[in-house]
């Protein structure tokens, strides 16, 4: 091959240098035409170029010239808006690509032009309509591009109406949608304004939703949806719905089962003859099949389902057929994935070995369990194929996650205010690798420093979840903590350790035995307290077991939607165990999570609480630092901390009390996940004497609050106001901001 010459069709916007600099082919080299081929397309790909031609020049019977001719693309010179009144050019500029001194892509300013279309219905202007247009300069092969946008009014949805819907309510058909009428919160939640896009898919939500309710035959005719304006600035949208007739599950028939006689396939499934024929029911139905043959290892087993329409009763047949799979069994186990973690931490969630019957649920169990460790950030339980026939290997791959933080910084609370602190934790600790940075033994370790001005806390705790590979877990926590916010009579420490056995009794249910020993430095005493508070001055111990049973179903530790949780608990302080004090206590913790809608996330939650602690022995009365106060961010939020209590006879000293109840009930909805709004109702009692169950002298409040994240932690806002009081708490209304969850 001879020369390779470089020839700009028009005006070159770009160097020779930069074209070769893209080929392969050079001059003096052999002719390869898939060299040439490759060439072109690399050229191409620099999207600078409009078209590209490579011409051959014979020169004699074994040389040739290359021309590669090349035009241009149109550069963009300037980009210019024409219309725009309310909403400013340089933030338009900013949803676009098309930007100057760029290659001019028509279809990139076209797809701009429908950004910026999309961008003002975001805003509420939905009647707004964009063009463009491109002035070429072909001297220079520059090009300005010009948006002109007819902005229209700012729209808001006034109401969203239904008609035809005879047999569902508007407000089913409105909480399917994303959709909807102008609120005084929409400026936070992005809804109220029409968006063209939303709304299909929420036509498409709405004709799901018929389906489910049996009516198949549902259509909803965009040109039968009319778009009305009230006022230039409001929209009323009237949605017609053709309903249809609504069919019924009709004869059901399983075919193609030898494993099992049909009569039993028939009471797995959950959808009747009769029942309102709902698709997504059906194939569950479907599914729960399969899944019950996998329980017995027929791994392969596949159920088809066919529709068929009863013209005699006007409902739907199903025919269930069968395919059935041999059993398989357990070969081996096959673990992927686990750079950090031990074979013997995943092995030991598995609920399914080598020789066992390959159980379909037990493989989804084995998977949760795995998820629940979060030590990885995916986990995936799969059969893999063998050569042994009716054996098959469960593949365990996972990818590790994110397990130690090392955080610190400063804070503010309603209880501490201001603080510092430092923490270091890992959840899936190995003390006794160095190498891997002591972790992937699935080892809990925490180490915490706080220095704040009502409060101070150093904790180290540390747990084996997995005791000599048994389901049983030991921990123990050591713990010097400070505080000043308890009373403003008297300052308490409180230092000690616990060690405690944790263990799954049944199902859900787990059950912990403790052992605590307590050293509570009661000092800082002031003037204004009497002898009940200056008769505890100085060190008290307490040497205390306990045994605790919790079940929790919550779908979610935080930001809660459904599920509930229980936990009972019974402890003993003195006696036989020693220490300075003789009592037990009694206390249950309950709550229960309701999800009213998927729309904004509405929730509504119901917290209750009592206990009961009382002396035994030769004791004379259980120290105030011991019994039962309410009032602060976590339960009685428009009271300060601790200020709903009993008090000394005659003074406003606050000493606790042996017997308390309280419930709270509150209504929680996303704003814009993950923030929520909160209104809340608290109330509760705490009484002198012991087994003293009496509301007689509750409290209660009323408030509204905002739930989100800072730095990964839950935090509560909460501004309680008292509705019944006493003349001691009377206090007016509290602001409460606090990190953490009630439960």
């Amino acid at each position: 091959m001879g020369t390779v010459k470089v020839k700009f069709i028009g005006t070159a916007v770009v160097n020779e240098q930069v074209v070769r600099a893209n080929m392969q082919v050079r001059e003096g080299s052999e002719l390869d035409s898939s060299m040439i081929d490759r060439d072109i397309r690399s050229l191409y790909k620099t999207g600078l170029f409009e078209l590209i031609e490579i011409k051959q020049e014979p020169v004699n019977e074994t040389t040739l010239n290359l021309v590669v001719e090349l035009t241009s693309k149109f550069r963009v010179l300037t980009v210019r808006y024409e219309g725009n009144t309310k909403i400013k050019s340089s933030k338009l500029e900013k949803e676009i690509k098309t930007k100057p001194n760029t290659a001019l892509d028509e279809r990139q300013v076209k797809d701009d032009a429908e950004k910026i279309r999309q961008y003002y219905q975001k805003a509420g202007y939905n009647q707004v309509s964009v063009n463009y247009a491109i002035e070429r300069n072909r001297a220079t092969s520059f090009g300005t591009v010009i948006f002109k946008i007819k902005e229209g009014p700012k729209v808001r949805i006034q109401l969203i109406k239904f008609a035809g819907n005879a047999h569902v309510k508007p407000k089913k058909l409105l909480g399917e949608m994303e959709t909807g009428k102008w609120t005084w919160f929409s400026w936070l939640t992005d809804t109220g304004v029409f968006k063209d896009d939303q709304f299909d898919d929420d036509l498409e939500k709405v004709r799901d939703f018929y389906r489910e309710q049996g009516f198949l035959d549902v259509e909803i005719a965009p040109e039968k949806i009319a778009f009305d304006y009230p006022k230039p600035n409001r929209l009323i949208i009237t949605i017609t719905v053709s309903e249809g007739r609504r069919y019924r599950v009709g004869d059901i028939s399983i075919i193609g089962s030898k494993l099992h006689p049909e009569a039993l396939l028939k009471r797995i499934l959950r959808q009747k003859s009769g029942a309102i024929f709902s698709p997504s029911k059906i194939d569950k139905d479907r599914e729960r099949l399969e899944e019950f043959y996998g329980r017995d290892g027929h791994l392969d087993t596949q159920v088809q389902l066919t529709r068929k329409s009863n013209i005699t009763t006007g409902n739907i047949d199903l025919v269930y057929q069968v395919k059935e799979s041999e059993k398989f069994t357990v070969e081996s186990i096959v673990i992927e994935g686990n750079t950090k973690s031990k074979s013997t931490v995943i092995l030991r969630e598995l609920t399914l070995g080598p020789g066992d019957v390959f159980n379909t649920v037990s493989m989804k169990i084995s998977r949760l369990r795995l998820e629940n460790t979060r030590f990885f950030d995916d986990v995936n339980v799969t059969a893999q194929d063998t050569n042994i026939p009716g054996r098959r290997n469960l593949r365990i791959a996972v990818k590790e996650g994110r397990t130690g933080n090392l955080t610190f910084g400063a804070g503010f609370s309603s209880l501490d205010r201001l603080s510092v602190f430092a923490e270091v934790s890992q959840t899936n600790f190995d003390l006794f690798n160095r190498r891997s940075l002591f972790q992937g033994d699935g080892q809990k370790f925490r180490l915490r420093l706080q220095l704040g001005q009502q409060s101070n806390e150093a904790i180290l705790t540390f747990e084996e979840p997995w005791l000599f590979q048994r389901e049983l877990a030991l921990g123990f926590s050591i713990f010097h903590t400070s505080n000043d916010y308890n009373s403003q009579y008297y300052r308490e420490t409180d230092e000690g350790g616990t060690i405690y056995l944790r263990k799954r009794l049944f199902e859900l249910v787990e059950g912990t035995l403790a052992y605590n020993y307590d050293i509570i430095t009661i000092d800082n005493i002031t003037a204004a307290a009497n002898s009940t508070i200056t008769s505890q001055a100085g060190k008290n111990t307490i040497s205390k077991i306990s045994f605790t049973t919790v079940r929790d179903t919550r779908d979610k530790i935080i930001n809660t939607t459904q599920g509930n949780y229980l936990s009972a608990s019974i402890a003993l302080a003195g006696g036989p165990l020693g220490g300075g004090e003789d009592n037990y206590r009694l206390e249950v913790r309950s709550s229960q999570f309701f999800e009213v809608s998927e729309f904004q996330t509405q929730v509504i939650s119901l917290l209750g609480r009592g206990g009961v602690i009382e002396r035994f022995g030769n004791s004379t009365t259980v120290p105030y630092y011991s019994t039962f106060y309410l009032g602060g961010p976590t339960d009685m939020r428009g009271f300060e901390y601790h200020d709903v209590s009993p008090r000394v006879p005659g003074t406003n000293i606050p000493v606790g009390g042996k017997t308390y109840g309280f419930l709270s009930l509150e209504y929680q909805f996303d704003i814009v996940s993950p923030v929520r709004f909160a209104v809340f109702y608290d109330a509760g009692f705490v009484n002198v004497n012991a087994y003293d169950f009496s509301p007689a002298h509750y409290n209660d409040d009323w408030g509204v609050g905002l739930h989100l994240f800072v730095a990964g932690s839950p935090l509560a806002l909460d501004l309680g106001f008292p509705i019944t009081h006493d003349k001691y708490n009377k206090k007016g209304s509290q602001f409460n901001f606090s990190f953490g969850t009630r439960y």
